[in-house]
């Protein structure tokens, strides 16, 4: 029997009308007699068991996932009068009134034909790519030979209960929504591998006599050491474990003093635990703690201050959203209500301000336009900003498609952050590892599909930072000023050109808006008097003032965030500019449909808003509805899922979070894939510590702060990195998975940052606000980047250093244009989901470490901090290496730095730097794209015109550059880049 072995998709409207054409010539060669003869069979009501079966199991879900959508709807909704949902329908036939089937007949039958596609023209679907797979086809094609028997719903039910065999120990089936391919809803699952979808388990703390702590944490961990014979390493010194808990905690150092002050406690109290207890709480009560903690949030979700893609659009507010992260942890936020502000809180105000303003819709919506919101109302909405994290552009895209690539990202971003599971794959196909339907997808992608974008008022905030707003706006306005201003220039001599060529026919004046649509005979030539090297100018500095004039509004009371709406319509390059309609009709959603392959233009079956079954966590008790739909109103969908995410009893979202604070403690997470703790993930080392974690947790109100205090008053947290038997260690546990010892780590790029400026005295540590511009690589500042028709602005340093030296944090993430310091120290990319930050080294590092601008500026920075203060060799080295690595250095080590700084100096008095000054202005080359010629222009770059430089070598004495040498030598040290 002819099959195709192509991949299960949808039909069509178009696929069925062959149908009963194919019929039609069929029957004109067959005979009345003979249908009259099979219609009477009463084989129909006498099928076995083996075809109640086939039907039940195989065919019947087959025409309900792939023909109801265009051949199961109401009798107005039925593609060419064809109903295939009951037996008497499809003999009836269609339009055409021919049946689609003769039953024990298949080779003759219609509908058998169509979906062999032996004639493409003819063929259901009819792209190929749509096509049914060959068990299907075959399974149609027997049904048919046996008669097409059709079982009811009840039976039908028994049928499919009796498929599932009994399991094998340890395997179990999940119930869900049902997958596209009939086979997939038989799947049964090894427990180890779906451990996260099942609920959450009472762990009960194990006994040990082994344990030395009578910490829980240590208990579970401790009973996997003894399986593997393994024993855990003591405890670590004390200024160790109070560096680790500092840089853990705030990303900041201790000082000397500081280190020296709790080192003494420790050693004074018959307890260390005790004090390990007090200085966490000073840290979580640090407004610092909040800034280090939003770091990893950042990562995860993504955050830039640009759209990325081609053009690289500006988000001018998206520093609100970075600023609203780094409070809610200083705050402790409940981790529920940290979850539903970031993906509903446009819902929650708009919510809220309806209560508040009561009346008719059109009240509500110019509340909102006029961003009339409370200091709380406005949190929330600047919460909402996380749904503007993820890179997107529609420029030079369907708007569909660039629809489409919002909505899966945001879904994909969602399902990363907030339920540790990865969700891409489920777009185009039912998940192959994990319990997750494509209908499950494309329920969640309906609760997120009227989620329009935009940019919308919201009041700034009294703790809202706005300091160097002023200065920022004058420099801003510069730059606007300079584009306008030779723009001007250019579309005046235009329009000059333009008056002379109207002049000369006798026609009067049109200008540019008023001739646009004239034909090309009634008006003068598109650039008339320019040359190309004009023209190309005229588009740079078109580019520059929408780029400057966008810039302006980071001083605006604007945030990056979305509103709900059933379909809005976005110009061409809409991520310009995004603003709320000056009306909204919340009636009438587009209904949401399952695209097959993931495909626009192939809809399959009709879904509604809803949630992932496979958690059995319903969602609503509306009686005859799935427990796992959402109501199909425009606004309420997202508030709806976020709750759903936020639940006590959704598991996946208590334990990735968790997750993801073990592994920035421990360096290593309990389940290895932070952002995938689904069936494709690594398993967890620990699932009952990780269970017994997240019931407490819950238990006590979701309190991030929590999670610290119970981690690293732990045994295992105040672990000594080295262990007294590494042979053990490297044979049993190589990959620290059972936590024998503490896993030291590499500073991250923005702890090297900090921290090199913290110990040279010049960290602003003034919090929030708009981003800073720190110095970068000059090649790659400077370095030409393209945009549509231009090319980007260069990037310009902040001019006062103050502001330059703030956390790293704070500084503009431009995706298009990383830092080459922080990106070679494995600052993540911005386009996607950073799970765990790399930890490898390389040449790259080692030269950056060395010679690069950062390190040199630093060590000079330090060099000169530490010769102001002392005068002799001796206390400018035990200086240095105080605020480097915390430390005085052995007598030894004394000897040996002040010979190497005195040698360096007689190195130095020899040699004379030359000064290196920023330029005020670049010269830029394009080629103009009507005439294929090149053109240069001049590029303003007012940032260094009044420059406050860092100390330059070419202005340091050669005492300073001397013992800036040992500084960089410090800096290079594991001491100061490792936390052990």
């Amino acid at each position: 029997m002819a099959s195709t072995t192509q991949s299960p998709k949808s039909f069509t409207p178009q696929s069925l009308h062959h149908i009963d054409s194919v019929a039609k010539n069929r029957w004109k060669r067959g005979s009345v007699a003979c249908l009259v003869w099979l219609l009477t069979q009463q084989a129909w009501s006498q099928s076995s068991e083996e075809t109640a079966r086939l039907f039940a199991q195989q065919v019947y879900p087959t025409l309900e996932q792939r023909c109801f959508p265009c051949h199961g709807g109401g009798a107005n909704q039925l593609k060419g009068g064809l109903d295939l949902t009951s037996r008497e329908s499809i003999i009836r036939g269609g339009d055409s009134a021919t049946p689609a089937i003769i039953p024990g007949a298949a080779e003759q039958s219609p509908l058998y034909q169509a979906i062999l596609g032996k004639e493409p023209s003819k063929a259901m679907p009819p792209k190929e790519q749509d096509r049914l797979t060959e068990p299907q086809i075959e399974a149609i094609a027997q049904w048919i030979q046996a008669g097409a028997p059709w079982i009811e719903a009840p039976q039908r039910a028994l049928w499919v209960a009796k498929e599932k065999s009994p399991l094998k120990k340890g395997m179990l089936r999940i119930p869900t929504s049902g997958g596209l391919d009939t086979s997939w809803d038989m799947k049964s699952y090894d427990q180890t591998n779906v451990w996260a979808w099942l609920p959450l388990q009472n762990s009960v703390i194990p006994e040990t006599s082994t344990l030395e702590t009578n910490h829980p944490i240590d208990a579970f961990l401790q009973v996997k050491r003894d399986e593997m014979g393994i024993t855990a390493a003591p405890p670590a010194p004390h200024r160790v474990l109070i560096r680790r808990m500092f840089l853990d905690l705030t990303g900041l150092m201790p000082t000397l003093q500081e280190l020296e002050r709790w080192e003494q406690a420790m050693k004074e109290s018959p307890d260390r635990s005790i004090v390990v207890a007090e200085l966490i709480e000073v840290l979580l009560a640090s407004p610092h703690y909040g800034e280090r903690w939003a770091q990893h949030w950042l990562d995860v979700v993504r955050y830039a201050d640009t759209g990325g893609m081609s053009n690289d659009y500006e988000r001018s507010n998206a520093w609100r959203y970075r600023d609203y992260v780094v409070r809610a942890f200083n705050a402790d936020k409940p981790y529920d209500r940290f979850i539903v502000e970031q993906i509903a809180g446009d819902e929650l105000a708009d919510e809220s301000i309806g209560r508040r303003i009561p009346g008719s819709q059109t009240k509500l919506h110019q509340a909102r336009l006029d961003g009339a919101y409370t200091p709380e109302e406005t949190q929330w909405l600047v919460a909402s900003g996380f749904l503007r994290m993820g890179p997107w552009d529609n420029a030079m895209i369907k708007e569909p498609e660039a629809r489409q690539i919002f909505l899966d990202d945001l879904l994909n971003a969602t399902g990363q952050t907030f339920l540790g599971l990865t969700l891409r794959c489920v777009k185009c196909h039912d998940h192959k590892f994990d319990p997750i339907p494509t209908r499950d997808y494309y329920r969640m992608y309906a609760a997120l599909s009227t989620t329009q974008l935009a940019e919308r008022s919201a009041p700034f905030l009294k703790e809202e930072n706005q300091v160097g707003f002023e200065t920022g706006r004058l420099h801003v306005q510069a730059m606007l000023d300079h584009a306008k201003e030779e723009k001007t220039q250019l579309i005046n001599l235009r329009e000059m050109a333009a008056q002379a060529w109207y002049a000369s026919r006798g026609i009067p004046y049109l200008s540019l808006e008023e001739r646009q649509g004239l034909p090309d005979e009634a008006k003068p030539p598109r650039d008339v008097g320019l040359n190309h090297i004009q023209q190309g100018q005229l588009k740079v500095r078109e580019q520059d003032e929408w780029i400057w004039k966008r810039r302006m509004e980071r001083y605006l009371p604007m945030i990056q965030s979305v509103y709900c709406a059933p379909q809005t319509k976005l110009a061409w390059n809409a991520a310009r500019r995004l603003r709320l309609p000056p009306a909204i009709d919340s009636t009438n959603p587009a209904p949401n449909y399952i695209l097959m392959g993931g495909a626009l233009d192939s809809q399959g079956e009709k879904v509604v808003p809803g949630v992932l079954s496979a958690l059995a966590l319903p969602v609503n008790h509306r009686p005859n509805e799935s427990p796992y739909t959402l109501d199909q109103a425009t606004s309420g969908r997202r508030l709806a899922l976020a709750r759903w995410i936020a639940h006590p009893e959704n598991g996946l979202a208590s334990r990735a979070f968790i997750n993801r604070v073990w592994q920035h403690h421990f360096g290593i997470s309990l389940a290895p894939n932070p952002n995938n703790i689904g069936a494709s993930g690594g398993k967890p080392t620990h699932p009952e510590l990780l269970d017994w974690l997240a019931n407490k947790w819950i238990s006590q109100g979701r309190r991030v702060k929590d999670l610290h205090r119970w981690i690293m008053t732990s045994g295992a947290y105040q672990m000594s990195s080295r262990h007294p038997e590494p042979e053990m260690v490297a044979q049993k546990d190589p990959e620290n998975q059972f936590l024998s010892q503490f896993a030291p780590r590499q500073m991250t790029a923005e702890e090297m940052r900090d921290n090199m400026l913290l110990a040279s005295g010049e960290l602003n540590l003034a919090m929030g606000g708009l981003p800073i511009y720190p110095e970068m690589n000059r090649e790659v500042a400077f370095a030409p980047r393209m945009i549509q028709f231009s090319l980007a602005p260069a990037y310009q340093a902040s001019p006062s250093k103050r502001e330059r030296h703030r956390r790293s944090l704070y500084r503009y993430r431009t995706r298009g244009l990383p830092d080459p310091f922080m990106e070679v120290f494995h600052q993540p990319e911005a386009s996607e989901a950073c799970e765990r930050r790399l930890q490898d080294l390389g040449t790259p590092q080692a030269l950056s470490l060395l010679n690069s601008e950062t390190m040199q500026q630093r060590s000079l920075a330090l060099a000169a901090k530490v010769v102001s203060n002392h005068g002799q060799i001796k206390d400018q080295v035990n200086e240095a290496f105080a605020r480097a690595v915390c430390r005085t250095p052995s007598d030894e080590e004394s000897e040996h730095c002040i010979q190497y700084v005195q040698k360096m100096i007689d190195y130095h008095q020899s040699n004379h730097p030359e000064p290196n000054p920023y330029p005020t202005k670049l010269t830029r080359s394009l080629v103009e794209e009507f005439s294929g010629k090149a053109f240069e222009y001049d590029e303003h770059l007012p940032a260094y015109e009044h420059f406050q430089y860092d100390l330059q070598a070419n202005e340091a004495s050669p005492p300073i550059r001397a013992l800036a040498d040992l500084c960089l030598l410090l800096f290079n040290t594991n001491e100061f880049l490792l936390v052990e």
